[in-house]
């Protein structure tokens, strides 16, 4: 009995210690894993840190980018703006030498000194076109850096667009109009020196306009720019000065249009005159400003054709002679004839810088065959 009691015991304690040694097995097992959270041979996963952008940093990157990419183009126009406007300034500086050799005691002749203001207005033309492109190529733009970088040179551009028109003012008045390559020299009050025209298509008028550059020698009572007139009438159309003043005639002394005190011998001017039917409405322009007008002048009147057109004098009639006292003496150039009315735009761009390339489609400066008489000659 004892015996069986004790051999239980030992067989009890036994299995309670085997019991309690997995018990600890697994515990230690257990808290491992807690710890660790994974198997201490096994290599952790690389954690992928980077992240992708967001649409707000896309656009800012590209803001950036824009900005750079615009400051970069503005500097490089800036750079090529600066370096044409600093070619130009030689430019006027090596025209305002040539105006000072010009007036030295020692002057040219008469020979050379035409020869160097010809260089003088085509350096100045040419420098002018360049001027235009400038301006117009450059543009406002909404940036403050742009406005601030580009303004200067602008504002220098115009200041030396200015200089350049005073240096073209001053050859202006002493050779050829801008635009200009010949005029018609008359050198002296003669009969005998006039320029006969030959129109492109007949002139069969019911309105029309006539513009011309004139440079008076001297003015005397009547001295005739063009005249054009038939046997049956040989005052249809006149345009002559009278000391200062300006006389346009369509179809007889009675219709005649008078602007005084606007001519100044020596001095490059541009006339230009229109006349419709209709209403007999006769205008008058000086360099492109309106000057004088009137109504009911030669109203429904015909200019006829068949008649003879001339420059520098007026014709008495078909046959008829010319007379010494009103034959013009000096310079014209630019004469052009147009079949109707020009509008105020149309006539301010007659006489702008590029007037002697602009053609009438009755008298084309350039164009219909102007031919000089007696001592009369073209000159360049």
């Amino acid at each position: 009995m004892h015996i069986s009691v004790i051999l239980f015991c030992a067989l009890w304690s036994a299995v309670s210690a085997e019991n309690s040694d997995d018990y600890e097995l697994m515990y230690v097992n257990l808290d491992n894993e807690i710890d660790n959270g994974l198997h201490p041979t096994e290599d952790p996963t690389p954690c992928d840190c980077s992240r992708e952008n967001s649409e707000w940093d896309k656009l800012f990157t590209m803001l950036e980018n824009s900005q750079m990419r615009e400051g970069m183009l503005l500097h490089a126009t800036e750079a090529v703006l600066q370096g044409e406007l600093q070619k130009l300034r030689a430019e006027l500086g090596r025209l305002a030498g040539s105006l000072q050799s010009l007036c030295a005691p020692e002057a040219p002749a008469e020979a050379r000194l035409a020869r160097a203001l010809d260089e003088l207005l085509q350096a100045s033309r040419n420098a002018g076109r360049r001027l235009a492109r400038l301006e117009e190529a450059w543009a406002p733009r909404p940036q403050e850096e742009a406005g601030r970088a580009l303004g200067a040179v602008l504002e220098e551009l115009r200041r030396t667009r200015a200089d350049l028109r005073a240096v073209q003012g001053w050859a202006v008045s002493r050779w050829l109009p801008a635009g200009c390559e010949t005029a018609i020299l008359f050198p002296m009050r003669s009969k005998k020196i006039f320029a006969s025209v030959h129109p492109v298509t007949p002139m069969k008028l019911e309105s029309f306009s006539a513009c011309i550059w004139v440079k008076a020698t001297e003015v005397l009572n009547k001295t005739v720019l063009f005249s054009y007139g038939t046997k049956r009438n040989p005052y249809e159309i006149q345009l002559y000065l009278s000391y200062r003043s300006i006389m346009f005639v369509v179809g007889g002394e009675e219709n005649r249009l008078v602007a005084d005190a606007v001519i100044s011998p020596g001095t490059w001017t541009h006339l230009c005159s229109t006349w419709d039917s209709k209403k007999g409405h006769m205008a008058l322009w000086v360099n492109g400003d309106l000057v004088a007008t009137a109504v009911d002048m030669a109203t429904g009147h015909v200019v006829p054709e068949g008649g003879i057109l001339q420059i520098g004098q007026e014709k008495n009639g078909i046959g008829g002679g010319f007379d010494e006292t009103l034959a013009f003496s000096g310079r014209l150039t630019g004469f052009n004839i147009w079949d109707g009315v020009l509008s105020n735009e149309e006539i301010r761009g007659a006489g702008g810088a590029e007037s002697c390339h602009i053609r009438g489609n009755v008298v084309g400066w350039g164009v219909t065959e102007i031919q000089p008489h007696g001592g009369a000659q073209y000159v360049s």
